[in-house]
């Protein structure tokens, strides 16, 4: 954690506060916005570890929560062995003749934040992808979308109200219509790979690329340099070409987010500082 968290700050360093402040046995939801919730939890855990009362999230308040953690660490949902480790960059990068540097700038702008909320493997399911593969499997999704309609629908749209509920529930509600069909139809983990890429990937299955991705990030870095070496996206890591990187990984909307402009900065600070 780097600064200091405060009330209004946002972002994955709030979420994987809240995600302590939940291990601790607090009542909050790890939305990644620090509020008033947030705010009173901070203020109380202050009072009782006998610090400065004033709600800011510093080192010191940090540490010492992570430290009551690290304390519950056996029964916690919140497995730092899960997280990506130095070395894990390093085999990366061996392995596929990148530069860390690189590797690391791709993770810090491509990847979602982090690959696990509250111990499970992050992800989001796409009710369009489902009419598709369900199709696909023999099912005609229109006889069954009544009462589904928050997992199937013909198109992708935005905004879409359905990214907001529980995606593990929209998961297992599409399980119980055919179970392949549905773990092709989410994207997972740091990079959000897609489901119907696992046979590509070398699995037999959906379901067991999920398993593998959902053990650690590093399986999920491994999964994303698979997925890199299949679609030709490791040669413009090589060559720094982040707006061919982009423009392959992204879409050809990429300049609207400047992606290409924010790869090109994270590399040139992590060429600096790795």
């Amino acid at each position: 954690m780097t600064g200091v968290l405060k009330k209004g700050s946002k972002g994955e360093f709030v979420r994987l506060f809240q995600d302590m402040l939940h291990v601790l046995g607090n009542t909050i939801v790890s939305d990644g916005i620090f509020g008033s919730g947030t705010e009173k939890i901070v203020l109380q855990l202050q009072k009782d570890l006998g610090l400065k009362v004033d709600g800011l999230v510093g080192p010191k308040t940090w540490l010492l929560v992570e430290e009551k953690v690290r304390a519950k660490s056996n029964n916690s949902v919140l497995n730092t062995s899960q997280f990506l480790t130095e070395s894990d960059f390093d085999a990366f990068a061996t392995k596929y003749q990148v530069e860390k540097a690189a590797v690391k700038a791709v993770q810090e702008v491509e990847a979602a934040g982090r690959g696990f909320v509250q111990g499970h493997i992050k992800l989001l399911f796409e009710g369009h992808i489902f009419w598709k593969e369900l199709k696909n499997v023999g099912i005609q999704p229109s006889t069954i979308q009544a009462g589904n309609e928050n997992i199937l629908y013909t198109k992708y749209f935005t905004p879409n109200p359905y990214y907001r509920e529980n995606q593990y529930d929209r998961l297992n509600k599409a399980i119980r219509i055919q179970e392949e069909a549905a773990y092709r139809s989410a994207s997972y983990g740091l990079f959000q790979i897609m489901g119907f890429h696992a046979q590509d990937m070398g699995f037999d299955s959906a379901k067991k690329m999920v398993d593998y991705l959902s053990q650690s990030e590093a399986n999920q870095l491994d999964v994303f340099g698979k997925f890199a070496e299949k679609n030709n996206l490791l040669s413009f890591i090589r060559n720094h070409d982040w707006a061919g990187f982009a423009k392959r990984y992204n879409g050809s909307a990429y300049k609207t987010n400047k992606y290409d402009e924010k790869l090109a900065k994270a590399y040139t600070r992590y060429s600096i500082i790795t």
